[in-house]
């Protein structure tokens, strides 16, 4: 689904991202981890054009980014902090990015209805609470059945319950062979989904694969272990 080569990026003298060589492989479930400053962050918005690479390439799909946007059509993104307009409601919101859609599509509220928004998917989002936000944030990423999903830290807010519901979508969504690309500090909650890990350090892959092979060869029982122990010794790491 993702093809990632030899991608660069700096800010200012700053080097994020150095020769990155990658893959989010399709109908998969990537956990994106790695140290803060990892260019984590700076990945996610490559994939979705919001900056270009210095260098290197990335195709999505088959299509390489090259500044034309249409690619952006598959894909649900789901920001770790949306900033929405505050006068508008959720309905409003989803009707508006309806229209900026290239083929008009009936968004799926499922999630909504699994949320249980009821009225507070037509109050105005600068009325509701940082959690029912973020279950609107995550209705927007899903309404309109991508092929990609990105997931930014996406139980950050949510109550116990909302967060379930959210997890048990993400299975749903791999079962139907969908592809997600996730990021998360909560390492437990992704013990229950991530197929792959691609772990990032110092502006580059220092490990990727499957979750189950990363365990095996650092030795531990979970995920969360696992990764601590990419982060105390990824000096020493090479891309599996």
């Amino acid at each position: 689904m993702i093809t990632v080569a030899g991608v660069t990026k700096q800010f200012g003298r700053r080097v994020v991202l150095q020769q990155l060589d990658t893959q989010v492989v399709s109908g998969r479930v990537t956990a994106l981890v790695g140290p803060n400053g990892a260019g984590k962050t700076t990945f996610l918005k490559l994939i979705l054009g919001l900056v270009r690479a210095d260098a290197g390439s990335i195709a999505v799909d088959g299509h390489i980014l090259d500044g034309s946007p249409g690619y952006r059509a598959q894909i649900g993104y789901m920001p770790q902090m949306a900033r929405f307009p505050a006068h508008l409601t959720g309905r409003e919101l989803l009707t508006t990015l309806a229209s900026l859609r290239p083929v008009p599509a009936v968004p799926d509220l499922s999630l909504a209805e699994a949320f249980d928004l009821r009225d507070a998917f037509d109050r105005p989002l600068g009325t509701l609470s940082g959690g029912t936000r973020q279950k609107i944030n995550a209705v927007m990423a899903f309404a309109f059945t991508p092929q990609l999903l990105i997931l930014d830290e996406p139980t950050a807010g949510l109550d116990p319950l909302a967060a379930r519901v959210l997890k048990d979508r993400v299975l749903v969504e791999r079962e139907a062979g969908k592809t997600v690309l996730v990021t998360s500090h909560v390492l437990p909650e992704l013990e229950e989904f991530a197929d792959d890990v691609l772990f990032l350090a110092d502006g580059s892959a220092k490990w990727q694969g499957p979750a189950r092979d990363l365990k095996i060869v650092t030795g531990q029982h979970t995920l969360e272990r696992a990764v601590a122990h990419l982060l105390s010794h990824r000096a020493m790491l090479a891309v599996a």
